[in-house]
């Protein structure tokens, strides 16, 4: 799944692969998929886009984002994005492909579920895109400690870790995936409830998902998880399903998977107690 440095690393490879380019065709849902979601009538995109510049890309929290001169093409978690050189073969099966003037081309797919969306700048209203842009990105200089603990209140501050950091996008582009190593190197257990962190632990929390998400990007994303061209990410996850019944690497306490706010999360019972 996309998350912030898969985002973080999809944008800047967009940027550097796609920028100047001319598109020449755009093909939309050939391959009918339940969970592909499109803004409007994918059966337009051509229309949209074709004839467009590539000026650009950008990524708000978990949402990489081609800028085609006034058209926006943004891309949700869920998406498989690949690129495909001059005379590559492309999958004969697709939810999005779009081909430059190079013969180049961009291919997006969806497995279990995914979002497409081509519209003009300033048109999408959707929730989860305009807080991806309005709320200030882990990786910059606005996103303090002072911004971090104004995120907890009364109501979320009864909330567990998992549930604070990772759910309705109060920090957008942290989710269950990323979550995991945030939660392991600051040593909290996933359902730990905020309001029995010290301010220590807050403040250890906080750097934590500072510096992790950064180390992520950083390393190209995480390596459970493939780039544009097909690469893993950089980043040698600790906790995932990779690693379930392994050591873990501070400890040697054996991983264990639970299942926890409608996903699975891993932990080292050492090293995540939950007092």
């Amino acid at each position: 799944m996309i998350e912030i440095p898969e985002a973080q690393t999809l944008a800047s490879q967009l940027r550097q692969t796609l920028t100047g380019k001319r598109i020449i065709d755009v093909v939309a849902a050939s391959s009918p998929h339940g969970f592909a979601w499109y803004f409007g009538d994918p059966a337009g995109y051509a229309d949209l886009l074709q004839g467009r510049i590539v000026t650009g890309a950008a990524a708000y929290g978990g949402r990489p984002e081609i800028w085609a001169e006034d058209i926006r093409l943004c891309f949700g978690d869920g998406v498989n994005l690949r690129f495909f050189a001059p005379g590559d073969k492309r999958p004969g099966k697709h939810q999005l492909l779009v081909t430059f003037d190079d013969e180049s081309a961009i291919c997006a797919t969806v497995q279990m579920y995914g979002g497409m969306w081509a519209f003009p700048d300033g048109l999408n209203d959707d929730p989860y895109y305009l807080v991806g842009k309005e709320k200030p990105s882990v990786l910059t200089d606005e996103f303090d400690r002072a911004y971090f603990l104004s995120l907890l209140d009364p109501k979320t501050a009864r909330m567990s870790a998992k549930a604070f950091l990772a759910t309705q996008q109060r920090i957008p582009g942290l989710g269950n995936g990323v979550f995991q190593d945030i939660a392991w190197r600051a040593g909290i257990h996933p359902k730990r409830k905020m309001t029995t962190l010290s301010p220590e632990e807050l403040d250890n929390l906080y750097s934590t998902v500072k510096s992790g998400i950064a180390e992520m990007a950083a390393r190209g994303g995480r390596s459970t998880e493939n780039d544009l061209f097909g690469n893993p990410g950089g980043y040698q996850v600790v906790m995932s399903r990779r690693t379930e019944n392994t050591a873990c690497p501070r400890c040697g306490t054996v991983i264990r998977r639970m299942a926890y706010l409608g996903g699975n999360v891993y932990v080292c019972d050492t090293c995540q107690k939950m007092e």
